[in-house]
């Protein structure tokens, strides 16, 4: 087998992982019903019920990648008919919206410019036109590294009757959020983002009042999403589903005790100490991050190309040369930004020193003149 090289994975994800999680991953593999493994289970159900900020009976990991937690929000509760609120200010919203389309919604899409904070009041007002059956926005959308503020849109859709999903697979780990307090019905994530785990997973959560709609459907769940049927594999039943992906829930379990022995508070923290100092070391090189702080995501940062920078030569020169992964941009950013992942295990001071000093070598062999030495002394002026 080839031996892949070690990248240093500051994308939009996948992020590095720490040598306990690779450990976890090498344990000897048991059957998914296996008395010895059922605990697991258990732990990664509670570990992720404290990172969702809910107590809904219904939190597991889901096989699949984040992508999955979409379609096993939009197979429960959606039917054909329905009109589903999504909030579009990037690719990722509109996916959800297009999902929402295959299977037979009415996708009411409310849209602002990638890059660009939603309309909250624009979003609480779609919801209230018609007989809404849910409503749907990315907390912090991977395209752009825009946040969106859940609370009045929570407290519009539960108003007009309606559910709220979040697609949190970016934020989580990263950013509390308290979805029980704030009255999110559904939620979905993946493993890659802050988790700092292996794509694969895509952890959701469900609340009784969303498990309720599911339970009054007209049309049939599709059996691998059926929420019925996982939560027959993940509660006490421990009836078959599917074949569980053992190793990445070991994987799970080591991230998720990482992330208690660290704090939440602590971890929260991190990722704003280092996108601040990230932002603060940009200035000297000539770089613009897209979205202003205020509405920025701590651990996605998207920053726009000085003239006649080529995006593709750019992140070439970052891979061949620093061995340092960033994302291009999507939709109508693509060439005209990159993207800078700092997240989980990757969330580290020391990552970007190095990045920043990669992103200066880029540019001059560009044909520009960054000040590397100012970039990197403003890591550490607070």
């Amino acid at each position: 087998m080839h031996e892949p090289p070690e990248i240093l994975l500051l994308g939009p994800g996948p992020s590095p992982s720490s040598p306990h999680v690779r450990r976890a991953q090498s344990k000897p593999l048991l059957g998914h019903l296996d008395p010895d493994f059922v605990p697991l289970l258990d732990a990664a159900q509670i570990g992720l019920r404290r990172l969702f900020g809910t107590e809904n009976q219904l939190t597991l990991p889901l096989a699949g990648t984040g992508s999955a937690g979409m379609e096993a929000i939009v197979a429960n509760l959606v039917e054909p008919g329905d009109r589903v609120v999504v909030g579009v200010n990037g690719v990722f919203g509109q996916r959800f919206a297009d999902s929402v389309r295959r299977a037979g919604g009415d996708a009411v899409e409310v849209v602002a410019e990638f890059g660009t904070a939603l309309d909250i009041k624009a979003v609480c007002a779609a919801v209230a036109v018609g007989a809404t059956k849910l409503c749907v926005v990315v907390h912090a959308e991977t395209s752009t590294g825009v946040l969106t503020d859940l609370r009045d849109i929570a407290a519009a859709t539960r108003q007009s009757g309606a559910l709220f999903a979040v697609d949190c697979v970016t934020s989580i780990g990263g950013l509390p959020l308290d979805f029980d307090e704030i009255g999110v019905d559904a939620a979905f994530c993946g493993t890659q983002k802050c988790l700092s785990v292996p794509p694969g997973l895509a952890p959701i959560t469900f609340s009784e009042r969303a498990l309720e709609r599911v339970h009054a459907r007209k049309h049939p769940v599709p059996f691998y999403f059926d929420t019925k049927l996982l939560t027959g594999y993940f509660g006490k039943a421990r009836s078959y589903h599917y074949t569980a992906p053992v190793s990445m829930i070991y994987a799970l379990v080591a991230a998720l005790e990482e992330i208690e022995a660290e704090g939440l508070e602590a971890r929260f923290q991190r990722h704003r100490d280092v996108s601040a100092a990230l932002r603060r070391g940009l200035e000297p090189l000539g770089l613009k991050p897209l979205v202003p702080v205020e509405h920025a995501a701590p651990m996605l940062t998207t920053v726009c190309y000085p003239a006649g920078i080529d995006d593709a030569a750019f992140r070439k020169h970052l891979r061949q040369q620093h061995r340092i992964e960033v994302g291009g941009g999507l939709g109508a950013l693509a060439g005209k930004v990159f993207r800078v992942g700092l997240m989980g295990h990757g969330a580290r001071i020391e990552n970007v020193l190095r990045a920043l000093a990669a992103f200066g070598d880029a540019l001059a062999a560009a044909g520009h003149r960054p000040d590397v030495s100012a970039a990197l002394a403003a890591v550490h002026c607070d």
